[in-house]
């Protein structure tokens, strides 16, 4: 994983984790690796990965057992709700930096559905 210096390591891997949890990669009820393997993993200190898990567990995307780790949420509408709102956030991103190419929303649009048809997969 590479880190932008820009952005708090804990909120990069938080970040990762819940794309990992969205794409599918990590599967809901999957049991993630120790605290000390993926502060190994990622090369970053332990405290930093406890931070975002920590935050995930408060915000009920991770749950923690007690001496037997932490697992991603088996709550599917939580996963949904996630999905929904990273997507948001990517699109944001996205009209924002259009618009300030001066792209009127019409022309958003078509791009946008210029580009789909152009790279549809088969």
């Amino acid at each position: 994983m590479q880190f932008d210096d820009k952005v708090p390591i804990y909120y990069q891997i938080k970040n990762n984790l819940y794309h990992r949890i969205v794409a599918g990669d990590l599967a809901p009820g999957e049991k993630l690796p120790a605290v000390r393997q993926l502060a190994v993993d990622l090369t970053v200190n332990v405290n930093t990965v406890q931070r975002a898990l920590s935050e995930m567990v408060t915000e009920q995307v991770l749950t923690s057992k007690r001496g037997v780790g932490n697992f991603v949420t088996t709550d599917t509408a939580r996963i949904t709700a996630l999905k929904q709102r990273l997507s948001h956030g990517c699109i944001e991103r996205l009209y924002t930096q259009l618009h300030a190419l001066r792209l009127s929303d019409g022309e958003i649009v078509t791009a946008i559905q210029a580009y789909i048809t152009a790279n549809k997969e088969e």
